[in-house]
C-alpha cells in the first residue's frame, strides 16, 4: 500500500538583529492578504506588538491587536471575537508561549495562516504544530498549525529575562531523553520511528550541550544559536509527524508538576530537571546534562525550581499517567520509594 505523509514546515525563517522591521516584507513574500490580528501579552505588546502593528499599518495592512494573559477559554474567546470582527486573513503571535499558543490554536480553527514572532527563546513552541491551552482548568496539548513563518529578532530576545533563555536550553537538552524514550518504544511497542527526525533532534541537543559554557544570556550570538536550535527541534517534530523527537518522560514529569504545583517553574526548567532523572533511568550520562544545565544557569534541583521536594516525588509517581498512550522509560509507573531514590541519587532532592 502506498504511504504518504504531510510535513508542516515554516516557509520563511528570519533570525537576526532588528529583523522585526522585516515583518511586512515577510508577509508580502508569503502572499498574506486581508486584515491582520496581532496577539500579544501585556508586556510584550509594548516591546514588540505595538511596533509590529505600526510597521504593518504603514505598509497598508489593516491591523488589530488583541492582548492575552492566559490560554484559558475566556482569553481565547476574547481573541476569537477580535478575529471575527476583523475578518482576519492572518494572525501574528508576538510574545512568549501564551501569545503564540493562542494564535496557533485560533488560526488552526479558522484555517488561516499565522506567523510566530517570539520575544523570548524559552521553548520550542515557537515553531511546533501543537498548542498548549487550558481547558476545564487543566493544561492540555492539542493539534494546531505550525507557523507559516518565524521572525526572531535577536535584539529583542536578548533583552528578555535571563531565566527564559536558560529554560529554552533546558527544553532543547531534554531532546536527548525524548529520543531515548522513542527508541525504547520502538523496540518494545514497535512504534514508528524516524531516524532523520531523531538524528536532527539529538544533534540540536548536542550543540547546546557542547556550547553550554559559552552560552551567555544577553549575547545576541548565544540567542541566535538557541533560536536556531529551537527551530531545528520543531522541524524534527514536523518530520516525525509527532512531538516524539522533543517530548518524552521528562515532559511527562513536567506536565505532572504543572497539575500538582500551584505555581510551577518554567516548562523548559522542569523538563531540564526531568531529563537529568530520566537519563539516569536510561543508564546514560545524566551528570553531563546536570553539569550543562548548571553552566547555563538553569535549575538542577527542587530548591532551584522553588518546588517542594514532596511534589517532585509525587510528580515522578504520577508522570506515567500523562499521555498514557506514549510509552517511555517510566513504563507503568514508579513506586514512591523508587521515585524518592531516583530524585536523591541524582541530587534533585
Amino acid at each position: 500500500m502506498k504511504q504518504s505523509k504531510w510535513m508542516q514546515l515554516p516557509r520563511s525563517v528570519v533570525i537576526g538583529h532588528n529583523v522585526l522591521f522585516e515583518v511586512a516584507n515577510v508577509c508580502k513574500e508569503l502572499k498574506l492578504s486581508g486584515s491582520a490580528v496581532v496577539v500579544s501579552g501585556p508586556t510584550t505588546r509594548y516591546c514588540a506588538g505595538e511596533q509590529i502593528c505600526e510597521i504593518l499599518s504603514g505598509e497598508g495592512y489593516e491591523v488589530q491587536i488583541a492582548e492575552v494573559r492566559s490560554t484559558n477559554e475566556y482569553d481565547i474567546d476574547e481573541v476569537v471575537t477580535v478575529v471575527e470582527e476583523a475578518n482576519a486573513g492572518f494572525m501574528l503571535g508576538v510574545g512568549g508561549g501564551k501569545s503564540i499558543d493562542v494564535s496557533k490554536f485560533i488560526s488552526y480553527n479558522f484555517d488561516i495562516p499565522f506567523l510566530s514572532v517570539p520575544t523570548a527563546a524559552a521553548h520550542d513552541g515557537i515553531v511546533s504544530f501543537s498548542a498548549s491551552v487550558i481547558q476545564d482548568g487543566k493544561k492540555i496539548s492539542i493539534p494546531a498549525h505550525a507557523p507559516l513563518g518565524i521572525i526572531a529578532d535577536t535584539s529583542v530576545i536578548s533583552s528578555a529575562p535571563k531565566r527564559l533563555m536558560a529554560a529554552g536550553c533546558g527544553d532543547i537538552i531534554s531532546n536527548y531523553t525524548a529520543v531515548k524514550d522513542w527508541e525504547l518504544a520502538t523496540r518494545l511497542r514497535n512504534e514508528v520511528y524516524s531516524e532523520y527526525a531523531a538524528a536532527l533532534s539529538e544533534m540540536t541537543a548536542k550543540i547546546i550541550l557542547d556550547k553550554a559554557e559559552i552560552m551567555k544570556p544577553g549575547l545576541e550570538e548565544a540567542v541566535r544559536t538557541v533560536v536556531k536550535a529551537l527551530v531545528s527541534s520543531g522541524v524534527a517534530m514536523s518530520i516525525a509527524g509527532s512531538s516524539r523527537p522533543g517530548s518524552g518522560s521528562e515532559h511527562k514529569f513536567s506536565h505532572a508538576l504543572d497539575m500538582i504545583v500551584d505555581k510551577p517553574a518554567l516548562h523548559g526548567e522542569q523538563c531540564g530537571v526531568g531529563s537529568i532523572m530520566m537519563m539516569y533511568l536510561h543508564g546514560g550520562d545524566w551528570k553531563a546534562i546536570r553539569d550543562s544545565l548548571r553552566m547555563l544557569g538553569a535549575p538542577i534541583n527542587a530548591k532551584e525550581l522553588d518546588i517542594k521536594e514532596e511534589y517532585i516525588i509525587e510528580a515522578l509517581v504520577h508522570a506515567h499517567e500523562v499521555k498514557e498512550q506514549r510509552y517511555t522509560i517510566l513504563g507503568p509507573g514508579l513506586t514512591e520509594s523508587a521515585a524518592e531514590k531516583l530524585a536523591v541519587t541524582t541530587g534533585v532532592i
